[in-house]
């Protein structure tokens, strides 16, 4: 009787502590939206912020009703190793809410990586889409295949791959990397911002144009606290293990946490200053680096956090820094528009993380986490008496895994959206700022916000709404727009010929606006609606205003 009193307890304790720490993973929203709206310009301030909200609604939703069964659906019945889980849709059945809710908030944060990669150009609806697809298929199979007792890559399974399956003890590959993969693959088709990398006609800049957020502080702010919530992340994961050191598991984490950190801001700061410093001979130090270096840190402890020595958690994070760097150096060579830099700190640095799990994972520290100590890291096999780098293969596999798994699923659905004409936002949309696109925005005094594109956009809004173009203001009877003062609202006077460029191995993708006003006859009031609209506009040719199917 006593037994089975202090077993109910402990259960008891677990769970609340599942949801203490489930909610400091959920706070690290908070953190998200912070560094995102920090990041963005003021136009597009509310329209982030809404997309974070978003994406935790869209988890939620997602989660409960499939994501959940996909990933840990009738693990503890299911014999054998599965691809995906059949079992609890809608939480039916004999499911842990406790547990539930901690996987609910990680969920919830791997599709949220991709929302500030997306910033300033993303529609509203491709967006959600998104974060119910992320959040219902894609990250739940590669959770089901890492984490859970049936995952034929798990190091819980019954018949672990090899021994002992991969390390990826809070996430660097099944959070980060599937997050950070799945930003790459929808920068990449959604295109830059416009005028980052390309001026008005379409032609690459020499260099690219920097569109820096409106506020510091919240992107500090933001960093804090997302290194705050990780502290739920890492440590709260200690959890879910078998062995009886739950506690001190949990403290080697959140040692490890802190150091590689810290050990990151410091790499991704002073490898930028002497990158500056041997460019231009100028000394810069940089505090989006130091934070982005941080979060790298962060991001590629989360495998290894419980199975590697303090010194290593330090290497991890000194490399985790430099590589964010070069990482975010590439994605502006090659043309790519990250926001946030989302992909070098979450992909490439949860690769990372990943491969360090499967160099450092000393003996004491896997047994203490998961009960055996075979198959440990590749330093500590040099010392063994029989020599095998299967972890490290493990870890390779599960990096190939998630990335293969994340581009063969989320490429085809974002390829769709954008065909459908339901990914990007509009040309004058963009220019004028979501914030008043999609919202209504009240303060429409921008400083990057001409006079004459705002104009334009408020005479298409009137005329999609069936009201007479000519009654508006800013038209004579013509149709013709009262233009006099905007000679010089744009610094080569032809912001109306607006072109979305892209480059894809030497090719070039145009996708231009119309010279706004659009004429009145270009509207017709009969059979004029709300719908989405675009607009194309070859250069020495009439614009032509048509409507997306």
């Amino acid at each position: 009787m006593l037994v089975e009193e202090h077993e109910f307890q402990k259960a008891n304790l677990v769970n609340w502590l599942f949801v203490l720490t489930g909610a400091l993973v959920f706070f690290m929203q908070t953190g998200f939206a912070m560094l995102c709206a920090g990041c963005v310009r003021k136009k597009n301030v509310q329209n982030t912020m809404l997309k974070n909200l978003l994406d935790a609604c869209g988890a939620a939703v997602a989660f409960y009703s499939i994501g959940y069964a996909f990933a840990f659906g009738g693990q503890n019945e299911i014999v054998g190793s599965t691809f995906i889980g059949y079992q609890n849709f809608f939480l039916l059945g004999d499911v842990n809410p406790a547990f539930f809710f901690f996987e609910f908030a990680f969920s919830a944060t791997s599709v949220t990586i991709v929302a500030g990669t997306l910033a300033e150009r993303c529609q509203m609806a491709a967006y959600l889409c998104y974060s119910l697809f992320l959040t219902g298929i894609v990250y739940p199979v590669a959770a089901h295949c890492l984490w859970s007792n049936n995952g034929y890559l798990s190091a819980f399974s019954a018949a672990p791959i090899f021994g002992n399956g991969c390390i990826d003890f809070a996430g660097s590959g099944v959070v980060h990397l599937t997050g950070g993969t799945t930003a790459l693959i929808a920068t990449y088709i959604l295109g830059p911002r416009r005028g980052r990398f390309f001026d008005s006609k379409g032609r690459a800049l020499d260099k690219p144009k920097a569109f820096p957020g409106h506020s510091m502080a919240l992107q500090l702010l933001g960093t804090m606290v997302l290194w705050f919530g990780w502290y739920g992340f890492n440590p709260g994961s200690a959890l879910l293990i078998t062995t009886p050191y739950t506690g001190q598991v949990a403290a080697i984490c959140a040692v490890n946490t802190s150091l590689s950190a810290a050990s990151g801001a410091i790499a991704g700061l002073f490898a930028n200053l002497l990158y500056n410093e041997r460019k231009t001979g100028e000394y810069n130090y940089d505090l989006t680096c130091a934070m982005n270096g941080a979060l790298g840190g962060l991001v590629a402890v989360t495998a290894g956090c419980a199975t590697m020595p303090y010194y290593a958690a330090v290497i991890t994070g000194l490399v985790a820094g430099v590589i964010y760097l070069a990482g975010s150096k590439s994605l502006i060579y090659l043309r790519l528009d990250d926001a946030v830099d989302a992909i070098p700190v979450h992909m490439l640095c949860g690769a990372w993380g990943m491969l360090a799990a499967g160099l450092f994972t000393s003996p004491v520290h896997l047994e203490t986490a998961y009960g055996f100590n075979e198959h440990v890291g590749l330093f500590y096999e040099f010392t063994s008496d029989s020599f095998d780098a299967i972890l490290l293969l493990n870890q390779l596999m599960a990096i190939l895994f998630v990335f293969v798994w994340s581009l063969v699923t989320m490429g085809p659905f974002f390829i769709v959206l954008n065909y459908m004409g339901w990914f990007r936002s509009d040309s004058l949309e963009e220019l004028v700022g979501l914030d008043m696109s999609y919202h209504g925005g009240a303060n429409s005094e921008f400083e990057d916000v001409s006079p004459s594109q705002m104009r334009a956009f408020k005479t298409r809004k009137s005329g999609l709404r069936r009201r007479c173009v000519a009654n508006d203001g800013d038209v004579n009877e013509n149709g013709a727009a009262n233009d006099e003062d905007d000679e010089d609202d744009d610094e080569d006077g032809s912001w109306t010929d607006l072109t979305v460029a892209s480059t894809r191995e030497g090719s070039q993708k145009r996708e231009t606006a119309p010279r706004w006003p659009v004429p009145q006859h270009q509207v017709d009031a009969e059979s004029a609606d709300c719908g989405n609209y675009s607009s194309t506009y070859s250069l020495g040719e009439e614009s032509e205003f048509t409507r997306r199917s």
